[in-house]
Formats: C-alpha cells, sequence, structure tokens
C-alpha cells in the first residue's frame, strides 16, 4: 500500500450509533406535543384588564419535566459528534431533573449513567434517577460537580454531557419543533397569538437562549424575561455586565439558579432579568397550585413571580396582551420541601411578605 492510500480508522461503528439515533426519534414521534394552559386569571379585574396568562406544562413529558427536550437534544448531539458509543458510561452534572430525564435515554440505549449531583437535591428525583437505572453521585455543593463529573468521565472511559455548555449548541433554535416554535404554534388562534412576553428561568442558559434566538429569528416583537432565584451568579453578572461572577452558595430552588454564569446563557438575547426571593418562589409555587389542583414545582413559582410582575404592569398601563411562561415540573417531587411547612421554617423562609402581594394581585393586579 502506497503511501497516498494508507488509511486511518478511528471513528466508532456506525450499526450501534445508526440505531441509537432511531430509538431516539421513534421515541419522540410517540411523544405528543406538550400542552399549553391557559391560566385562570381573577374575573374581579373586569374586561377592561385584557391580558392573559399561559403555562407551556412541560411536566407532561415521559420524564416529567422541562429537561426531557434538553436530555434527548445532548444524546443525539454527542452521539453524532462521535462521543458515545456501545457501552459508553454516560456522565452529567445536575441538579436533578435534568439527570432523571437523561438516565431515562441512557436506559432505552441500554448505556451505563451516572449523576453527579448535590447531596441536597430532592429524594424524590435522587428515587427517579435510581429507578431508570441510573447512579447518583453527591457532592456538597453545587460549584464542585463539573470537576467530580469530568473526573468520572476521565475514570470510567465514558463521557460527560456536561449541559451546561452544551444546552444552547445542542438545540437546533431555528425550529425542528423546539419549544419556542411550539409555543408560537399553539398560540396562533389566541386573541393576543404573539406574547409581549415570555418569562422563563435560567439553569443552563439553553432555554433562554433558543427561546431568545427563536424571538429574533422570526422576527417577533416578544420580549424575553429571565428570572433567577437566591444565590445564583446570572442576575447579578447581567445587572453589572460582569460574567466572571461567582456565588458562595447553592440555589435552594432546584432546577434554575447557579453558582457561576454557565457558557450556555446568552444575556444579549435576554431583554430582562428580575432576581425573585427563594420565599416568593414557594409562595408563588404554593399559590399556583392551590389555583391549578396540582402541585407545580419551586421553579415554575419563580417563573409564575415574575409573569405575575409583568402583567401588572400591562394593567396598570392599560395595555393589551399575552404573557407566556413555563410550568416546569410537577411539585410532587418536592413534598418533602417546597411544600413541607418544617422545611421551609428551617430554611428560615418567611412566606408572609409574599404572600400579601399575591393576595394583592388576585385582587386588582396590583404588585405591591
Amino acid at each position: 500500500m502506497t503511501p497516498q492510500t494508507r488509511l486511518a480508522a478511528h471513528a466508532r461503528p456506525r450499526d450501534w450509533t445508526d440505531n441509537a439515533i432511531r430509538l431516539i426519534e421513534a421515541d419522540a414521534r410517540r411523544s405528543a406535543d406538550t400542552h399549553l394552559l391557559r391560566y385562570p386569571l381573577p374575573s374581579a379585574w373586569g374586561a377592561e384588564a385584557d391580558v392573559a396568562l399561559y403555562l407551556k406544562d412541560e411536566t407532561t413529558h415521559i420524564t416529567g419535566s422541562l429537561k426531557h427536550r434538553l436530555a434527548r437534544s445532548l444524546f443525539l448531539y454527542a452521539l453524532c459528534n462521535g462521543w458515545i458509543g456501545e457501552g459508553t458510561t454516560v456522565v452529567e452534572a445536575s441538579s436533578g431533573s435534568t439527570a432523571v430525564s437523561e438516565a431515562y435515554f441512557a436506559a432505552l440505549l441500554g448505556l451505563p449513567f451516572i449523576a453527579v449531583m448535590p447531596a441536597s437535591t430532592s429524594a424524590a428525583k435522587v428515587a427517579l434517577i435510581e429507578a431508570q437505572g441510573g447512579q447518583c453521585h453527591f457532592v456538597h455543593q453545587s460549584g464542585e460537580v463539573y470537576a467530580e463529573a469530568e473526573r468520572l468521565a476521565a475514570e470510567t472511559g465514558g463521557h460527560y454531557l456536561d449541559q451546561f455548555t452544551n444546552a444552547e449548541r445542542a438545540t437546533d433554535w431555528r425550529g425542528n419543533n423546539n419549544i419556542a416554535e411550539s409555543i408560537y404554534v399553539q398560540m396562533h388562534d389566541e386573541r393576543h397569538p404573539i406574547p409581549d412576553w415570555i418569562v422563563v428561568g435560567a439553569g443552563t442558559g439553553g432555554t433562554s437562549a433558543t427561546i431568545g434566538r427563536y424571538i429574533r429569528y422570526r422576527r417577533h416583537a416578544t420580549r424575553l424575561c429571565v428570572v433567577d432565584p437566591e444565590n445564583s451568579a446570572f442576575f447579578p453578572a447581567y445587572a453589572e455586565r460582569r460574567y466572571d461572577l461567582v456565588t458562595d452558595g447553592s440555589s435552594r430552588i432546584e432546577g434554575i439558579g447557579r453558582p457561576r454564569v454557565e457558557p450556555s446563557f446568552l444575556p444579549d438575547v435576554v431583554d430582562r432579568m428580575v432576581a425573585v426571593p427563594d420565599a416568593a418562589s414557594v409562595a408563588a409555587a404554593r399559590h399556583v397550585s392551590a389555583v391549578l389542583g396540582r402541585r407545580v414545582g419551586a421553579s415554575t413559582g419563580t417563573n409564575v413571580w415574575g409573569a405575575f410582575g409583568l402583567l401588572a404592569e400591562m394593567v396598570a398601563a392599560g395595555r393589551r396582551g399575552s404573557v407566556v411562561t413555563l410550568l416546569a415540573d410537577s411539585g410532587d417531587r418536592y413534598a418533602d420541601t417546597y411544600f413541607c411547612d418544617d422545611w421551609v421554617a428551617q430554611q428560615g423562609l418567611d412566606m408572609a411578605a409574599p404572600a400579601a402581594t399575591l393576595a394583592a394581585f388576585e385582587r386588582s393586579a396590583a404588585w405591591e
């Protein structure tokens, strides 16, 4: 064989990868899109308050949360890049819900899965990961998950999915049934089909990146508001335009809030950020749960707190229109935390002030 005809073959065998992608695509086709719920705003506001609130209900995914979309995209991204093959140990750094969904896809492909997460992660999420055959590996502080996930991936010869870096690049933000496209399709026949605002939290930053890019790509007038809990770096970094900021604590609102600004967070597609106290997130989660007749998580409470504030602004200004936010996961995963009065008291969360704000909003759309 001459030098010109020598070949080097390092790529993984394609048969297994082809079948793995087929399995994920078939799973997606078996799944209907998630529902868009119209939230019942108080009739006491009167007809002059021509505003509407919608909740994109991501709990209807088979793994029960918004993170199902991300997990699917991350697995396809890794497969198509040749990073995952037959027998590869898949590792992720997660605060819980992403790992639940990734454990599902790992099981679908017959791959071992390790989730690196803070020890404070809810017991219900740990049980869901383990029920899918995943292994949970705990660290004391949320900022430790990155290095530990990298170490475990190297130790096992596996692949670190790295949602915090890859979330914004693994999803096709131009469409292809992403969450942004789905929202606008479902809003088409509503009274105010183009939302004034879409409100989301930031965990990886991937959802806000996808929605913000899509808004610009489709030239919609919608603005994007990102809400952020306590002990998270996103809001102070955005306010100060200092994206090297880190915090010294972990977010108590699982699924959102990070100790550093993650690579997938794109501040230039965000129109406004709102810092939400943790007590307000929990109070809003309980309030929405009572209105809907089923429990929602505290990240949904954070979202809705931000959405209520924007609706109050619109009513005060006499503006008509709609706001869309996300029902990110079920509150049943947090029976021993956000819906447990003893846990709330142990955390020192005083919900009297946010409860008063929510009551005033119900009465007159005031935001006090």
